[in-house]
């Protein structure tokens, strides 16, 4: 079984500890204990009390938001190098969305406490807490204005395009697989729409040939699914 990355290399990847110094990271670091969850395990509920952030190092995790009328509408599923509520950690304010375990997962949590003596003890934290509140909200204004102006399959293509990060293509047909590791029901949430019409938007993919569908996976053609959003989606 290959060896997954270490701690600092997710530190590395993350907008909160990820421009810190060596040392200033090794000093975060050490005030991270490994958890674990298993599928189906609830982090936290909409206000909670925010005790602990987790950085993801395996394992999917699903942050949903309850609307006034009982339905549930999917903010963001956090994988491998995500952190998970980290903004009430920051604020000490309570939780504002739900975060439930889809997949077992393993990750790295670290107290309100300790984040807040660190603090104190590394200034150059201060820059990365703006650093990332600020993409944080570009992310939202984007995925709003996504949702309200953009049609269903561009919605989908840019959420593939996320997926697909730097996946390396496939040798024998240039798409690069894509395993998703949840529901169709729950991308729909994601992009705000229904599982029907989820559907729809992956036929009209396949017949662009932006995407292929197997039983289990997807096999996406990264420059098509580019090139509709450069065309359409802005």
């Amino acid at each position: 079984m290959s060896k997954g990355p270490s701690l600092d290399e997710l530190l590395r990847r993350t907008e909160l500890f990820g421009a810190l110094g060596d040392d200033d990271r090794a000093a975060c670091a050490d005030a991270f204990r490994t958890v674990h969850f298993e599928a189906g395990h609830v982090l936290f509920l909409t206000g909670d009390r925010g005790e602990r952030a987790y950085l993801l190092e395996d394992g999917l995790v699903r942050l949903t938001l309850a609307t006034a009328g009982g339905r549930e509408l999917n903010v963001r599923v956090a994988g491998p190098g995500d952190m998970v509520g980290e903004i009430a950690v920051l604020d000490s304010g309570p939780r504002s969305a739900d975060a439930t375990a889809l997949t077992d997962v393993t990750a790295h949590a670290i107290t309100a406490t300790s984040l807040a003596a660190l603090f104190k003890d590394r200034p150059g934290l201060a820059q990365s807490v703006i650093a990332l509140l600020c993409k944080r909200l570009r992310a939202t204004t984007a995925q709003m204005e996504g949702i309200a102006l953009h049609r269903i399959e561009i919605r989908l293509a840019r959420f593939l395009l996320e997926q697909l990060g730097t996946r390396p293509a496939s040798s024998a047909s240039g798409r690069v697989p894509l395993e998703l590791g949840y529901s169709q029901a729950e991308i729909a949430r994601l992009i705000g729409a229904s599982r029907p019409k989820l559907n729809v938007a992956l036929g009209v993919l396949e017949k662009t040939g932006a995407l292929k569908r197997t039983a289990d996976r997807l096999f996406c053609d990264r420059e098509a699914l580019a090139r509709l959003v450069d065309e359409h989606g802005e």
